[in-house]
């Protein structure tokens, strides 16, 4: 279903309701708490987080989730092309992050391949949460790498009459993207509705030179004839990346029944997205997704357990693979993930949740390529999270206990199985409070992470990857133990963290390459297995901000992951490399101005036990990336502001190393987007 219609039609209701509308602003309530179930601000979380919001948020959006989030140390994007992006944390990807949509698990299919998206378009987001680091506790043993936890309001959790809401519109860009939205939120006191609409179109990326890097090309296993890792790729491109365009449109509608001591409310949401895939100049990817939320709280219940709260969440997803307009494969998604939590009246000062997690799910893949069964996945867990602040300091510690059950369905060549897996998590943290500046956290954990259904039953040709990967049934639970700690400093609106982190896997599950030949219509492949290793995991990031004066601010950046395979040597694949980056804001009056600065070292710290396609994975080139954004409210009674924003303006070759497709698919050439955003 198309939604242009319905997005200019609300972007027109924005407008007039903007007009009529009473200068006082309604300002929809931020909700710093993912990680901390008892609502504490980020200053005083324990594990490190970064939240994005507001207007920040708003001229920070992209094209996707991980490139949204390029700018918090840490957090690096794996993508497929620029229509793809999962964010990888600290290194880590796939199962080992958790995408949530308003603190329940967002059910796609984006951990399982490389070329799927994630299907949230940053476009209607009001706040992202980013949890570096283990939350395995209020989150499940796959959140052994972090949490991204994106906030939409599409349930209204606070009462108020009259009529809020924004608008967006945007060209430009190194893919000629255009894109609106329009959020608008209606109330009556004590029963509001929530409505949004998006679209986004964008063309094939133009990129600064030849799609295929020079080290790529020099490579034995380079071939002009098929020209990449699918055998009927022809052509990447020159200052062009073919078949690297999309086009996104979606829309919810939601309501909620506010009460004195809480609400009740729910919502219906539609993402499409259509997306061509830029290793496979005849495949084009076709996504739908219907979700159906509820979420109710209730405070101040006057027994033992204070505070009673459920978010639930159903999600029918669909997507296909498209070759020359036939459908090839399938996959189907469907199920249904919650969390109910109980906060209790404190215990000798000690005050906590007590919680229940369920997630009920059946994957379908279909199609002559599926290289996985169909299967089932249903886990249970139960969780608890308490906090004992003495004086101005605060001890954390939390216990999680999970039953998951991944069945196989078999049929074809596949086999049926079933396997159940118990994990055990906990953790203990601190918050050290030095004085009215300085603070000192750490946090030690044990992590429990069942395997996957694709890590335990694939067997097949990953067409995406070219590679044929094999599952096995009989893998151990991913095992491993953590240590984070931070230093930060704030004085009124400066800031500084220094943050290190180590995390030793006893058993970490990574897709192995192997010299096993097995023969697919006629063609031989290297199997790929996923195998347990050990492993280690450390780095560190730097973030902090300062007032050079009152109308400018310095920001500064850093971060490193150094990530080794410790069974047999070299390192785990696609690590970012060392970051560090520094920028100025400046701001007087109407006008607003940023430049910013990031520099990428070269990465040497290559894998060569892993799989990675059909080839092995290659050393990556430094680069320095420049940026730059000019604002400017206009001078009306409504609050609008254009703004324009300047990528890449060395025009320089970037791969990013964390992107699967880096040798063929490199970020944009020098680019300019102009917008106009307003709220009211």
């Amino acid at each position: 279903m198309k939604l242009k219609l319905l997005t200019f039609v609300f972007l027109l209701v924005l407008i007039q309701s903007t007009i009529a509308a009473e200068k006082a602003t309604i300002t929809l309530p931020t909700t710093p708490v993912t990680g901390n179930p008892l609502g504490v601000g980020s200053d005083q979380m324990v594990v490190p987080i970064s939240i994005l919001n507001g207007r920040e948020l708003s001229l920070k959006r992209e094209n996707t989730l991980a490139e949204t989030l390029n700018s918090i140390p840490g957090v690096s994007n794996s993508s497929f092309g620029p229509s793809v992006g999962r964010p990888m944390i600290r290194g880590m990807d796939s199962d080992r992050i958790k995408i949530l949509q308003n603190g329940v698990n967002n059910l796609d299919a984006s951990n399982l391949s490389f070329d799927h998206g994630v299907s949230i378009d940053p476009l209607i987001i009001e706040q992202i949460d980013v949890i570096r680091g283990p939350a395995t506790l209020l989150y499940g043993g796959g959140a052994v790498g972090g949490v991204v936890n994106t906030i939409d309001h599409r349930i209204p959790k606070e009462k108020f009459e009259g009529i809020t809401g924004r608008g967006e519109v945007r060209y430009g860009g190194a893919n000629l993207e255009q894109s609106n939205a329009a959020v608008v939120d209606v109330g009556s006191g004590n029963f509001v509705m929530h409505f949004d609409a998006y679209n986004r179109d964008a063309k094939n990326l133009r990129i600064p030179s030849n799609a295929v890097s020079s080290r790529k090309r020099t490579t034995n296993s380079w071939d002009p004839a098929t020209s990449g890792y699918a055998p009927y790729a022809t052509n990447h491109g020159s200052n062009k990346l073919i078949n690297s365009q999309s086009e996104s449109n979606g829309g919810a509608v939601g309501a909620s029944m506010i009460f004195d001591r809480g609400y009740a409310g729910v919502s219906y949401a539609k993402h499409q997205t259509q997306y061509g895939s830029p290793n496979e100049a005849a495949i084009k990817i076709d996504m739908d997704s219907d979700r159906f939320d509820f979420a109710s709280e209730v405070r101040d219940i006057g027994t033992f357990f204070e505070r009673a709260k459920f978010r639930a969440a159903y999600t029918d997803y669909m997507h296909k693979e498209i070759e020359n307009g036939a459908v090839g494969t399938t996959f189907k998604n469907k199920g249904v993930e919650g969390t109910f939590e109980l906060g209790h009246q404190p215990i000798l000062n000690i005050k906590g949740v007590l919680g229940l997690q369920f997630e009920n799910g059946k994957f379908q893949a279909l199609g002559a390529e599926a290289f996985v069964p169909s299967s089932k996945t249903n886990a249970q867990s139960v969780y608890l999270y308490e906090e004992l602040p003495i004086d101005q300091h605060k001890i954390t510690f939390g216990l999680r206990h999970g039953q998951h059950d991944v069945d196989s369905k078999g049929g074809g060549t596949f086999t049926a199985t079933n396997k159940s897996f118990k994990t055990d998590n906990g953790a203990v943290g601190g918050l050290y409070t030095l004085n009215s500046q300085w603070s000192l956290t750490g946090n030690l954990s044990h992590n429990e992470r069942a395997p996957s259904y694709f890590e335990l039953y694939a067997d097949g040709v990953h067409v995406a990857t070219g590679a044929y990967e094999q599952g096995q049934s009989n893998l151990k639970i991913e095992k491993s133990n953590g240590l984070d700690g931070q230093i930060r400093w704030k004085h009124g609106q400066d800031s500084l963290t220094l943050g290190a982190y180590y995390t030793k896997f006893s058993n970490y599950i990574g897709l192995l390459s192997t010299n096993t030949l097995v023969a697919v219509e006629g063609d031989a492949h290297k199997i790929s297995r996923f195998t347990g290793i050990k492993a280690e995991f450390k780095g560190f990031e730097l973030e902090g901000k300062t007032s050079l004066t009152d109308n400018l601010q310095l920001n500064v950046r850093a971060d490193y992951t150094d990530a080794r395979d410790k069974t047999n040597g070299g390192y785990v694949p696609r690590i970012s490399p060392f970051k560090i980056g520094g920028g100025l804001k400046y701001e007087l009056n109407r006008f607003g101005a940023r430049f910013d600065v990031l520099h990428a070292f070269k990465q040497e710290h290559v894998a060569t036990n892993f799989n990675y396609g059909t080839h092995k994975e290659l050393t990556t080139d430094s680069y320095t990336s420049v940026s730059m954004m000019a604002t400017y409210k206009l001078p009306t009674q409504y609050n609008l502001e254009a703004f324009s924003r300047v990528n890449n303006l060395l025009d320089e070759e970037i791969r990013e190393h964390s992107s699967f497709l880096k040798d063929i698919a490199p970020t944009g050439s020098r680019s300019i987007m102009f917008g106009m955003r307003g709220d009211f």
